[in-house]
């Protein structure tokens, strides 16, 4: 977005009334950051760039659900959200994110599963969004065949495969629903360095009701967890030893969240490439290969 437009954007929303300061911060894969500088504060400004259809961002319910978040402490504090504009604008937080090494360190999978279990408890925003694997599934189905047929082939080698496990998960007793951050991944989570350490999430867009396994599925198979780790992550988050039966809830969980961000990531590829497309085309072979070869198996 050209400055002119990114100042005109920060004069009209950034709470103050002089002039402001635009520095460009990290570009994620569908939103861009700037820190503002108004009246002696400083704000963070994010804004929409991929206009692409049909992702799975719900904006409006993201509004709603951060104002519940920020109020238990879990996202910074919202000034701003106009969800029509893409636009959304928060207070700054002297932060940084976990390197990958630090992600499975004791003390942090404590705090990320006692950060989740605040989570879980959340009040549901209403009306509630909600979603399951096969809902995701039938969504970026749905849109690959509108948009990008073309771009579906390594979805639909794994598609058998997909539907056995929706089936078992079916016929699962299911867990009681909960809020669901969706999108949980190391640059979503800051690690606020002022007044004191905590962790606060950020990009709740993919927010909505499920079973709990989503997101503890979620940080595992993002964090490339398998094995006793990932037993060890859902230990923490239950309090106590996962049973045998648990543990296999998980890695059938794992297998469709990745599934699902295969779908996402060659709905997201359909358009020029440039340097995130490179990097979500990489992780799209990771993720091919990490399914055909340890199909709802990584946990057990």
């Amino acid at each position: 977005m050209p400055r002119k437009e990114l100042e005109a954007l920060a004069l009209r929303w950034v709470p103050g009334g002089g002039p402001v300061q635009v520095q460009p911060m990290a570009r994620g894969l569908v939103n861009e950051s700037f820190r503002i500088e108004r009246d002696g504060r400083w704000f963070v400004m994010r804004v929409t760039t991929d206009t692409f259809p049909d992702l799975g961002q719900d904006r409006e319910w993201e509004c709603k659900v951060l104002t519940c978040a920020a109020g238990a402490g879990l996202a910074p504090v919202i000034e701003r959200c106009e969800f029509r504009d893409g636009l959304l604008i928060s207070d700054w937080v002297e932060c940084r994110a976990w390197a990958p090494e630090e992600a499975a360190l004791p003390e942090n999978v404590q705090g990320m599963a006692q950060l989740l279990l605040r989570v879980h408890a959340l009040p549901v925003p209403q009306p509630a969004r909600a979603m399951n694997p096969a809902a995701w599934i039938r969504h970026y189905a749905a849109a690959l065949t509108r948009h990008a047929p073309e771009s579906s082939r390594r979805s639909r080698a794994l598609r058998v495969t997909a539907d056995l496990h929706l089936a078992q998960l079916t016929a699962a007793a299911p867990a009681p629903s909960v809020l669901c951050h969706s999108d949980l991944h190391r640059f979503n989570v800051a690690i606020g360095l002022e007044p004191q350490t905590r962790l606060l999430l950020l990009d709740w867009e993919y927010a909505h009701v499920a079973d709990p396994y989503w997101d503890l599925a979620g940080w595992a198979a993002n964090n490339d967890w398998t094995g006793a780790t990932a037993i060890g992550w859902l230990a923490t988050y239950l309090g106590r030893q996962a049973l045998p039966a648990e543990a296999g809830r998980l890695s059938l969980w794992m297998w469709l969240y990745d599934y699902v961000c295969v779908l996402w990531s060659e709905l997201y590829l359909n358009r020029a490439p440039d340097e995130a497309t490179r990097g979500v085309e990489d992780r799209l072979e990771t993720l091919c290969a990490r399914l055909a070869s340890e199909p709802g198996s990584r946990a057990g």
